[in-house]
């Protein structure tokens, strides 16, 4: 039964998948609802672009199930709320997991659960958090037969970074995306490594489980496409970007420019030649 859902999620074509995530404001933070302050209005833009999926909270999924028609993109269901993304950090920090997630993921007719591992230096009882969290998950998943993503996610130390800073080194990135296959995951979206030559490391730990690759931080668009291409070129199963679409000037263009690259395999200067269509 997870296969079935697994087939919404990643396309036929290409085995790939392209997941955008808009379910930012989750988290109480004001700078990241740059681009999607008009939630609907982004929704309708993105699903008309086609992505394979959209990433969105079970207060928000119905804007993108309310869509007719059969060819809207799938539903991954973030399941996970936490306080560890602000520049100024507060005293007790908390990753928690929405009650019997998998069961509303399934009446909101979600093709896949979302769910965070936060390794944050000095902060272990979040790493607890949310290793609590993905137990809870993990037999839900199987009881409801609903795949469960599981975002490795290493944070620099929030001193030096200031806010919330990915740390892409792969010494540790490769332990946390193991720890996360080794939990049951289904899939795993994971950091990008700063070489992304390195990234055939995150793939091999990754024992087979399809690695969806995080946008990270808001890049130019040829550093972005170069990027993705050659996370593509290392075995990535795909992408998992958030602000590199919607605070994007042109967010269907860069949709379009990434779908071609994922599915058609296109080259940077093809994929860029979508970047000057419709808005």
């Amino acid at each position: 039964m997870k296969q079935y859902r697994l087939n919404r999620l990643f396309n036929a074509r290409s085995g790939r998948c392209f997941d955008v995530a808009v379910d930012h404001g989750f988290f109480n933070e004001g700078s990241f609802l740059s681009g999607i302050e008009d939630l609907p209005s982004a929704i309708r833009v993105l699903a008309d672009a086609g992505p394979d999926a959209i990433q969105l909270t079970i207060g928000q999924a119905r804007l993108l199930q309310e869509i007719a028609g059969k060819d809207r993109p799938a539903l991954v269901l973030r399941t996970d709320v936490a306080n560890v993304y602000g520049k100024d950090l507060p005293d007790h920090l908390f990753s928690k997991v929405i009650d019997d997630a998998a069961e509303q993921a399934v009446r909101l007719d979600a093709a896949c659960i979302v769910v965070n591992l936060f390794r944050i230096p000095g902060e272990p009882t979040v790493t607890d958090d949310c290793i609590d969290n993905i137990l809870q998950l993990k037999a839900q998943s199987e009881r409801y037969a609903i795949p469960l993503m599981i975002e490795p996610l290493v944070f620099q130390p929030n001193k030096k970074a200031g806010g919330y800073m990915v740390d892409g080194d792969p010494e540790k990135i490769v332990p946390l995306v193991r720890q996360a296959v080794e939990l049951g995951a289904d899939v795993i979206k994971a950091d990008p490594t700063d070489n992304p030559e390195d990234y055939h490391r995150v793939i091999e730990t990754a024992s087979n489980i399809p690695v969806l690759v995080r946008g990270g931080g808001k890049v130019d668009d040829r550093e972005l496409l170069a990027r993705t291409r050659a996370l593509l070129a290392q075995g990535a199963r795909g992408i998992v970007y958030g602000r590199n679409v919607i605070q994007h000037d042109n967010p269907r263009g860069i949709t379009k420019a990434l779908m071609a690259m994922l599915h058609d395999d296109a080259d940077v200067e093809q994929a860029a030649q979508h970047l000057g269509g419709p808005k």
